[in-house]
């Protein structure tokens, strides 16, 4: 009973370094990919730097359900092929500790994660993922309050034009600009003006662009020629344009919690085409949950390499198997949306299909006498690499004799 817990205090520490590395590396890389691509989109919209990190941040759900698996999948075959490439492996089993009780942490991990990605999946990512939207819509709306861009012509509402040549102090002191409104009974107005700054007022629809040092031009049907006026300051209300609001959370199968996602797909008034969107959602985030309790069995019979061989192909195996699997439960979640096969028949189906694979890895491994479900894939790649060697040897020689 010593043994045992010790032994289970010892594999909780070797999995949680990898696992707790794994994720936080697996989530900064998303995120790093996603901020270029946010910086591009927010700097053509003219938005504000600070959006670009709320979006960021609303994403992080996403992205850690994405990455939990991940990190589970390598901390666990890390803390097993360090076992066994140090012999302890042989140790514990020689004094009784098989593969099932050495599963027992594993197992726990697995089953916390779990909670803790359904939670993310089921309840959290559906809001962040509307705020995420939601943010979309206000940048190219103008409702963040977009900058004008310098140097270019921007247009305020329908009938003002407006062009700065410089901006300073982040936006708040503007020169060499150019104003152009035109009204509905023919009126125009023209102003250039070598300084101005936008002033807020006690209407959120209207601010005033104070404009000091400039010409103003006034041109009106009834006028032989337009009226030039040279002002020291001017004040130009400005009335910005009504901004639409934003749908409402629920309008997109990913912005719904699941009991949300049970309580409209089964409704009476949803329309089959919903219904099979939703249920094939629905199944989408129980099945990539459920595939987190196969993960253990997966990382052990992978970690374990041959005998005398330190070969790391289990762990490429596993990245290729994890996204395998994802891509597939994505793509019969879209099978299943479409109607064309049940959503449970398309999505637990492969499921079953990778249960029945990891079991039998499994069942090789700890049951079976010398059995080694990676050991042909091994043998294969070392064949492999031998040729390889040998076909670039003479190259290599005949590059040093020239």
């Amino acid at each position: 009973m010593r043994i045992g817990s010790l032994t289970d205090r010892y594999l909780a520490k070797l999995i949680a370094v990898p696992l707790i590395g794994t994720l936080v590396v697996a989530a900064m890389l998303l995120i790093l990919d996603k901020m270029l691509r946010l910086f591009d989109f927010v700097a053509s919209e003219g938005g504000p730097v600070s959006v670009v990190w709320r979006m960021l941040a609303n994403l992080i759900p996403e992205y850690l359900s994405l990455g939990i698996p991940i990190g589970l999948m390598l901390g666990i075959l890390l803390a097993f092929r360090k076992l066994a490439l140090s012999s302890e492996l042989d140790v514990f089993r020689a004094i009784g500790l098989g593969y099932g009780r050495l599963l027992r942490v594993p197992f726990l991990y697995a089953g916390v994660l779990a909670l803790l990605n359904l939670a993310i999946v089921g309840f959290v990512q559906p809001y962040a993922r509307y705020a995420y939207e939601g943010l979309r819509f206000e940048l190219r709306s103008g409702a963040l309050g977009a900058s004008i861009k310098v140097g270019e012509f921007s247009k305020l509402g329908k009938r003002m034009t407006l062009r700065v040549e410089r901006s300073r102090d982040g936006g708040r002191e503007l020169s060499g600009i150019f104003v152009r409104t035109e009204a509905r009974d023919g009126k125009s107005l023209a102003v250039t003006a070598e300084r101005g700054q936008f002033l807020a007022t006690d209407d959120p629809n209207t601010i005033i662009l104070r404009l000091s040092q400039g010409v103003l031009v006034n041109d009106q049907p009834g006028f032989t020629t337009p009226r030039v006026l040279s002002f020291v300051a001017h004040d130009l209300p400005i009335d910005l344009p009504q901004i639409e609001a934003f749908r409402q959370r629920g309008e997109r199968d990913a912005e719904l919690t699941m009991p949300e996602l049970v309580r409209v797909a089964w409704a009476k008034d949803t329309t089959p085409q919903t219904r099979n969107t939703l249920r094939a959602n629905f199944h989408f985030r129980l099945v990539e949950v459920a595939t987190m309790f196969l993960l253990p069995l997966l990382a052990v019979s992978l970690a374990v390499p041959p005998k005398r061989s330190s070969s790391a192909l289990g762990v490429f195996l596993s990245i290729v198997l994890i996204v395998t699997q994802h891509k597939i439960n994505e793509y019969a979640e879209a099978l299943g949306a479409r109607g064309g096969v049940d959503p449970v028949i398309a999505l637990w189906v492969p499921f079953l299909a990778f249960a029945g694979l990891t079991w039998w890895m499994y069942r090789t491994l700890a049951h079976v006498p010398g059995g080694q479900p990676i050991g042909a894939l091994e043998r294969g790649a070392a064949k492999a690499g031998t040729t390889i060697r040998g076909w670039l040897r003479p190259r290599r020689r005949k590059a040093a004799t020239a």
